[in-house]
């Protein structure tokens, strides 16, 4: 497009539509999403469990999705909510790791760092009426110290034992009330994430059953293989759902 002939002020409103049809589109309303993670505290560390669900509106479009990152050395970051908001979160984060690892002081950012550092972001991002539709949950492990918060899509944060993002937040954690404690065994922290996860696909319709477990420790991340749990679905109550309900089809 040539200004030269134009008028200054005609020139400088061409300029602008130009500038802005550049600018990438804010996400308005979220179209790819994950459901629920959860997290907690065992002996060595954190576990962090997330299914590899992607829905696009109510349909399980996508079954490989992984929601559950290594961030640095010390911590471990799974979040619900939109996948490409997500994918520009931990393009952030990349940036700022980077920029940490450049002045090779023999320091790094820890989970707390890391875990403030979205706290502002994701309110900043709020402030301005252009959100990143995502809960996220940041765990890890650094000199010894134990940390797990989250923060929500408008920047409301904390720290607990136990967190867990979604339908989660309401049928995982009252499991995790009952049955947590600080010092359990790997294995037994398994186990309980799995009770979790079986209960979240039975009663979350956004869940499938394809799920991944990370944990994270003072020796760092581990990220292990996606698998399924065993479920059953042979209860009377589902095989003749409209028996006594009058008038259904």
């Amino acid at each position: 497009m040539s200004f030269s002939k134009m008028p200054l002020v005609e020139a400088n409103q061409a300029l602008d539509a130009s500038s802005l049809s550049l600018d990438s589109e804010r996400t308005l309303y979220p179209y790819v999403t994950g459901t629920s993670v959860v997290a907690f505290k065992y002996r060595d560390g954190i576990l962090m469990a997330a299914d590899m669900g992607g829905s696009y509106g109510s349909t399980l479009r996508y079954k490989t999705v992984e929601r559950i990152k290594p961030i640095g050395k010390h911590s471990l970051l799974g979040a619900s909510g939109e996948i490409s908001d997500f994918q520009e979160i931990l393009r952030y984060l990349d940036e700022l790791i980077l920029y940490d690892n450049m002045w090779d002081d023999g320091n790094s950012l820890g989970p707390k760092e890391v875990h403030n550092y979205l706290t502002r972001v994701m309110y900043n991002r709020r402030n301005k009426f252009n959100p990143l539709w995502n809960s996220l949950v940041l765990g890890g492990v650094k000199n010894g110290q134990k940390y797990l918060g989250m923060v929500s899509m408008i920047g409301v944060n904390f720290e607990d034992n136990h967190v867990a993002t979604g339908f989660g937040n309401h049928l995982a954690r009252p499991i995790l009330r009952d049955e947590w404690n600080e010092d359990l065994s790997f294995e037994d922290g398994v186990k309980l994430l799995e009770k979790c996860m079986r209960v979240l696909l039975y009663r979350d319709r956004s869940a499938v059953n394809k799920l991944q477990i990370a944990k994270i420790t003072e020796e760092g991340a581990t990220l292990f293989p996606p698998y399924s749990l065993k479920t059953f679905w042979g209860f009377e109550a589902y095989k003749n759902p409209t028996v006594g309900a009058e008038g259904s089809w």
